[in-house]
């Protein structure tokens, strides 16, 4: 059984910086694509940073040069730095797993989802 758990998101000022974990089980850790998306109140889930087997990246522009996706083979835990955080970086952010080794942006091509962290950031 799939499992990604979500840890590390709290609220922070704005400038601040945060670590966000995800630690997987029930599955081989680095035999899919895993990503980040997050989720602002009233607005569509959004896929933020993909990361796949060959630790080729991808970010969304809007967190390009601020957000850093890695993954710990050993620890098959996923994480995501966040430096230079903006208020609008503030929503619920998820950890997810796509069914095989491809990356996509759209929430509806994972298939497996954490709970999510809270990431709040004040002006």
């Amino acid at each position: 059984q799939v499992k990604l758990v979500e840890s590390g998101g709290e609220s922070v000022q704005a400038g601040g910086s945060l670590r966000l974990s995800c630690a997987a089980s029930g599955f081989t850790f680095r035999d899919r694509c895993m990503a980040w998306f997050r989720q602002a109140p009233g607005k569509e889930r959004e896929g933020i940073a993909t990361i796949d087997s060959r630790d080729t990246t991808f970010y969304r522009y809007t967190v390009k040069g601020r957000f850093t996706i890695s993954a710990d083979n050993a620890k098959s835990t996923l994480y995501l730095q966040m430096n230079n955080l903006k208020p609008e970086d503030t929503a619920m952010y998820y950890c997810a797993a796509f069914p095989n080794d491809n990356c996509f942006m759209m929430a509806r091509t994972v298939s497996d989802w954490g709970q999510g962290t809270q990431v709040s950031v004040s002006s």
